[in-house]
């Protein structure tokens, strides 16, 4: 029973991730994401700060969850 719920939870990460990874992308193809990295440039050229714009919080975030989603449906239970 166990290693069904794991391996569900597994998966529900994995398609989770991947929402969060097609969204980040969108965003930063969007002409909202191109406004957001010029702003963050702009920002990070004045004050010589190390800001990221907030589509790469999705895109890593999205990532982080896909592979911690593949390690619960991929490894045995015990």
């Amino acid at each position: 029973m166990i290693g069904g719920m794991q391996k569900s939870l597994g998966l529900l990460l994995v398609v989770v991730g991947g929402v969060l990874i097609y969204q980040g992308v969108s965003r930063k193809d969007s002409l909202i994401g191109d406004v957001a990295t010029l702003g963050t440039k702009v920002a990070n050229r004045i004050d010589g700060g190390s800001r990221v714009p907030g589509h790469a919080y999705y895109i890593a975030g999205g990532a982080a969850l896909v592979l911690a989603g593949a390690w619960l449906t991929l490894r045995k239970s015990t």
